[in-house]
């Protein structure tokens, strides 16, 4: 997820955990997080047996298919050693295009080679990994080469091995690593940035600190649910006063928080119902969300360690990337939002295509943070548009994928 999952597990915690009955104003702060959430699992609790709801849980874990799909896995080294995990989905070259067939005969004669194919490099937000973009990728395999990567400390990468040592993690390092991933995975030929919330920012960063990469290789941009800086102004959807209070206290608590990750993480066990009930509130906006994708969200973020948490949540009140935007005017760039995003509200999106008015902008109704689940039609819809409007792929090719494939003359 992002932001929201801190807020979540922070929440959750603090119901249980006894450590921090004695958190006085902060335990009150971040209980006003919970409070929506917890009305509704009081509701639920008067017709559904706790017991009957973990049961409920584990067939939806054992049968969902969401986070199922599995690519040629690679590894890519950060500039500080960390390992970081990615996955790549290949496309088979055609006769044309291929080393098949007499076209590729006559380049191997000639000696030219085949140019390099175009790569999507899609990066998850907080607390998710690569397979929160589970039905893009299952929607867009065949027509693009891909690449899927764990940001540090997520997923199936490294632990930040800069954070082992006490350095901060910032929005800037995980710009520098997307490079390291690019340089493996996809070393030449184009390339389309897609990012959701801390992955859109790290692809600000990307272009940040590597203009030129985005000047001679990057043919498009997509920024969904993401911001450019101001997140220390978001209210998530709380009365001042209360959001306030929890900016205050956020911050030490996580920290501590995360100096006793094993107790926290069998208090986030224990309120499985209250947590549930936070990330719905804050990664969805409508109310019939399919309980195998709500059930999804929740194991993504479940897998990310309090400690991990605690170490990226100060990153987003310092992330200001509004000065690299700009780096993104001469490529198409769509930018996507829900507008119920109580993370990421979409107003962070318009600001984005204020100083990027020729993109695309479009504002999800009825979608929360994690609108590429919520919406997936729509979104990898927008996402193959996106790939025919760059010249990425041909209108032809999409077929059902966009709806550039039912209005070729667009």
């Amino acid at each position: 997820m992002s932001e929201s999952s801190a807020e979540a597990v922070v929440a959750a915690t603090a119901a249980t955990a006894a450590g921090w009955r004695r958190a006085g104003i902060a335990g009150a702060a971040i209980g006003v997080l919970a409070a929506g959430a917890a009305a509704g699992v009081a509701v639920e609790r008067l017709t559904v047996g706790r017991g009957m709801r973990k049961k409920a849980r584990l067939a939806l874990d054992a049968t969902g298919p969401y986070g199922s799909l599995r690519g040629m896995p690679g590894r890519a080294v950060a500039d500080d050693g960390t390992e970081l995990y990615y996955e790549i989905d290949e496309v088979e070259a055609d006769e044309d295009e291929g080393s098949a067939g007499p076209a590729g005969r006559r380049r191997r004669l000639f000696g030219r080679k085949a140019p390099a194919p175009v790569t999507v490099v899609f990066s998850h937000g907080y607390c998710l990994g690569q397979d929160s973009w589970h039905f893009q990728r299952a929607a867009l395999r065949g027509l693009v080469r891909t690449v899927y990567w764990d940001q540090r400390s997520h997923g199936r990468s490294e632990r930040g091995r800069s954070q082992a040592d006490g350095v901060p993690v910032g929005i800037d390092q995980l710009g520098r690593d997307l490079k390291a991933v690019i340089d493996a995975a996809a070393p030449e030929g184009p390339l389309v940035l897609a990012g959701h919330s801390m992955g859109g920012m790290t692809m600000m960063a990307l272009a940040d600190r590597y203009p030129a990469l985005i000047r001679d290789r990057v043919a498009a941009v997509a920024l969904i649910g993401t911001s450019s800086g101001k997140l220390g102004e978001v209210n998530f959807g709380l009365p001042v006063a209360g959001v306030n209070a929890v900016r205050r206290v956020l911050p030490g608590v996580l920290k501590a928080l995360g100096s006793q990750a094993e107790l926290v993480e069998k208090g986030r066990r224990a309120t499985a119902d209250l947590f549930a009930g936070l990330i719905k509130r804050y990664s969805f906006g409508s109310r019939d969300v399919d309980p195998a994708v709500s059930r999804f969200a929740e194991r993504l973020i479940e897998s990310t360690p309090i400690d991990v948490v605690a170490e990226f949540y100060p990153a987003f009140t310092e992330h200001d990337k509004s000065g690299a935007l700009p780096a993104f005017r001469d490529v198409p760039v769509l930018i996507l939002a829900g507008d119920k995003d109580l993370v990421t509200p979409s107003s962070h999106s318009e600001a984005i295509a204020d100083v990027l008015p020729d993109a695309e902008l479009v504002i999800v109704p009825d979608a929360g943070h994690l609108v590429m689940l919520e919406h997936p039609e729509t979104v990898t819809d927008r996402l193959a548009d996106l790939l025919v409007r760059s010249g990425t792929v041909s209108a032809a090719n999409v077929g059902g994928h966009g709806s550039t494939a039912q209005q070729p003359g667009r």
